[in-house]
């Protein structure tokens, strides 16, 4: 980054401002050496720095997009369900990259737990070595004024959280050259 010498003044901004993105998420470990494999294995991830108390990986352009701290030992998860953070997700460029990210996880023994279709978004859910849920999913819809109208109707009213389903079947109706606008549409959305 450049700097001048010459005066400057803040911008004009009048009201809340939203960030520009979500840069990164950071998570306690106890076990380093086991979260970074997961991470290496699920994003195909790599490590940019790392000691025994913290790592930072990326899996694309941003300098680190996941941070793990290991610097004590830390209390386990509760076995229940508590307040707090319960999920991060990360979208993928299209169905036919998500559905091969299953297979090739699946492949390695990483299952998901869920797999659901919540109408914007076609999701897996995962769990890591920690027990922290990771989304990862395709954007149903071209655009996110689409998606917002799609969550103004009564096929979301009626059921915001989405439907179930068998990710072989969705991959067995993918590789049949069932048109992608059919698969990306929610069982129970009549349209």
């Amino acid at each position: 980054m450049t700097d001048t010498t010459s005066a400057r003044s803040l911008p004009d901004l009048t009201g809340s401002v939203s960030p520009h993105s979500l840069a990164h998420i950071v998570f306690r470990t106890n076990d380093m050496p086991r979260m970074i494999e997961w991470y290496a294995t699920v994003f195909g991830a790599h490590v940019v720095f790392q000691t025994d108390k913290i790592a930072f990986l990326t899996y694309d352009d941003e300098h680190h997009r996941v941070a793990l701290i290991a610097n004590e030992t830390f209390a386990e998860k509760p076995a229940e369900m508590t307040v707090g953070f319960y999920h991060a997700a990360f979208t993928f460029a299209d169905l036919g990259t998500l559905l091969a990210t299953y297979r090739r996880l699946a492949a390695e023994g990483i299952r998901p737990r869920r797999s659901i279709h919540h109408g914007p978004t076609v999701s897996f859910y995962y769990q890591d070595p920690d027990l922290n849920d990771i989304e990862m999913q395709v954007d149903v819809f071209e655009t996110a004024d689409e998606a917002t109208e799609w969550m103004k109707g009564p096929v979301f009213s009626a059921n915001p959280i989405g439907t179930d389903f068998a990710p072989e079947e969705l991959i067995a109706r993918f590789e049949s050259g069932e048109p992608i606008e059919a698969l990306m549409r929610r069982t129970d959305d009549p349209s």
